[in-house]
């Protein structure tokens, strides 16, 4: 059960990353960035994400120990 948790738990973290990358980069090209320039965006937007669920998670882990 608790695996099962842990692997929904990241495929939503995943989800919500990857339509930050999409709303930013969207975002970036109705801002006049150029494709390169947008993908650039799009993808530092999903690490960081990606970052802030991990700390989360590691700060949790921590406290819940």
């Amino acid at each position: 059960m608790t695996l099962a948790v842990v692997l929904l738990a990241i495929a939503l973290v995943v989800v919500v990353a990857l339509l930050a990358a999409a709303g930013a980069g969207k975002l970036a090209r109705m801002d006049g960035a150029t494709y390169p320039a947008a993908l650039t965006r799009a993808a530092v937007t999903f690490a960081a994400v990606i970052t802030l669920a991990t700390a989360v998670a590691g700060a949790l882990a921590t406290l819940l120990a």
